[in-house]
């Protein structure tokens, strides 16, 4: 049963990471981008780590994806009937040609990956999120600070660009 979830989950991520790129109307390719983290999301249950999956749901299909979508109605973009861009044969031949390298690498990788410092009793006593959020506020504590000033840049960026400037009200003349 795992296999055939993970074939699941795999599959529509790699069909809706395609159409994010390829479709041409944005609220469409938003749509396939929600698809696409929806399916991750899953892909993170089914390795048991239920703290990447809440992340997933929460800062990338929710408020990453709701800023996406808040930006394109911001623009105010035309809407065309073509569905994939013009190139897409184009597109296609090189995403085969960027995989099929990407598969060469792996299958010739010498490294099977480097283990966590972590141990399983670890782990199993305390929980992975309680190890992960032990981890982050106490080695990584700065480094999570520094992004949380980043994002409120960007969150003070996007509340200027998105304010409207107010036209200069016109002075009545007085004549009398």
């Amino acid at each position: 049963m795992i296999y055939l979830l993970f074939g699941y989950f795999a599959t529509v991520s790699i069909v809706a990471g395609v159409f994010t790129i390829a479709l041409k109307h944005p609220v469409h390719c938003g749509m396939s981008l929600l698809t696409l983290l929806l399916h991750v999301a899953g892909l993170f249950v089914l390795l048991n780590a239920e703290f990447l999956f809440a992340v997933q749901i929460i800062v990338y299909a929710g408020a990453i994806l709701i800023l996406y979508l808040f930006v394109l109605m911001l623009l105010n973009l035309k809407t065309e009937e073509q569905f994939l861009h013009k190139k897409y044969p184009f597109a296609l031949f090189a995403g085969i040609a960027i995989l099929g390298e990407i598969l060469i690498l792996i299958f010739q990788t010498p490294y099977g990956g480097k283990m966590g410092t972590a141990t399983t009793d670890v782990i199993l006593t305390t929980g992975p999120s309680h190890a992960i959020g032990l981890t982050m506020f106490s080695d990584y504590l700065l480094l999570f600070e520094i992004v949380g000033v980043f994002l409120l840049g960007a969150v003070i960026g996007a509340i200027v660009l998105a304010k409207t400037p107010s036209l200069p009200v016109p002075k009545a003349n007085k004549s009398h």
